[in-house]
């Protein structure tokens, strides 16, 4: 049975102010970004406010998780200038904070760590006073990939856990919930800032986001974002439940006392939104 979307989650185009701009430059570069491969709900309303999250090494994954909208099948091998093009549609930008994702490369032979690199050297070369943050695959948790994306020092290092542990199996692909929670426990042991996000609606119960909440703590995660899970395509799994922005609350103020720096939790919020504003919050609370 289909569950009928709530008010409150009914969006209103917004494509005034830095829309236009942000849309051109990515199209002009032919750029990927997740707002559009993800069919992110808050895309007018970043752009609008002149940001996006980028997205390296394509538009096509190694894996089909459950839940998300990017294509999945047989990439075509990395574009060697997307750093530089990316370094220098965010100087276009003019941007304070920048955020990085990517496809998983299953198919690379170091999973994409290196291609990685190489984005961040560029960017902050081209950009030295802007926030880099990065939302990374698990490169199937091995150390010698992992270090060198850990060695290039992003200001914020992201990986999300995506659901909890029950319902891992069932809407992830090839990603494993203890790898999930090793990657931000190796990037923590490095003294990098980490954060991580999950997907609500998709039939967990209170005490196992609590659960999720606390791993990650334990982990050394700093910050962390919970969303409402919605159905991109057919394809994807269903959405369960229509979390309340009441319930939403109440995970904010848990994820506050547990000892988070920053929670970013709300019907519409996603790993990348007000990734500025999270930024400053986790910083002012140190």
């Amino acid at each position: 049975m289909t569950v009928r979307k709530p008010e409150w989650l009914k969006i209103r185009l917004e494509t005034k102010g830095e829309y236009s701009k942000i849309k051109q430059i990515v199209e002009s570069n032919n750029l990927h970004t997740i707002c559009s491969s993800g069919r992110c709900p808050n895309i007018a309303k970043c752009w609008s406010m002149g940001t996006a999250t980028f997205m390296i090494l394509g538009d096509i994954c190694t894996r089909s998780c459950k839940f998300c909208a990017t294509q999945t099948g047989k990439p075509l091998a990395p574009e060697a200038n997307e750093p530089e093009k990316i370094a220098e549609s965010i100087r276009k930008m003019n941007l304070k904070h920048c955020v990085i994702t990517s496809v998983s490369r299953d198919d690379l032979p170091d999973k994409g760590a290196s291609f990685w690199v190489k984005t961040i050297y560029a960017v902050r070369e081209k950009n030295p006073k802007t926030i880099i943050e990065v939302l990374t695959p698990d490169f199937d948790n091995i150390d010698e990939h992992l270090n060198i994306v850990f060695d290039a020092k992003p200001d914020i290092f992201g990986h999300n856990v995506e659901t909890v542990k029950r319902l891992t199996l069932q809407i992830r692909n090839r990603a494993k919930y203890k790898n999930s929670l090793d990657v931000i426990r190796k990037a923590a042991s490095k003294g990098l800032i980490t954060k991580s996000g999950i997907m609500v609606g998709l039939g967990e119960a209170e005490i196992e986001v609590e659960e999720v909440l606390g791993d990650l703590r334990n982990a050394g995660c700093k910050m962390i974002t919970i969303g409402q899970y919605l159905q991109p395509t057919k394809n994807n799994v269903p959405v369960s439940e229509y979390i309340t922005p009441e319930q939403f609350e109440k995970y904010r103020k848990l994820g506050l006392d547990m000892g988070f720096n920053s929670v970013e939790s709300a019907p519409l919020v996603r790993s990348s939104f007000m990734a500025e504003r999270s930024f400053i919050s986790s910083e002012i609370s140190k």
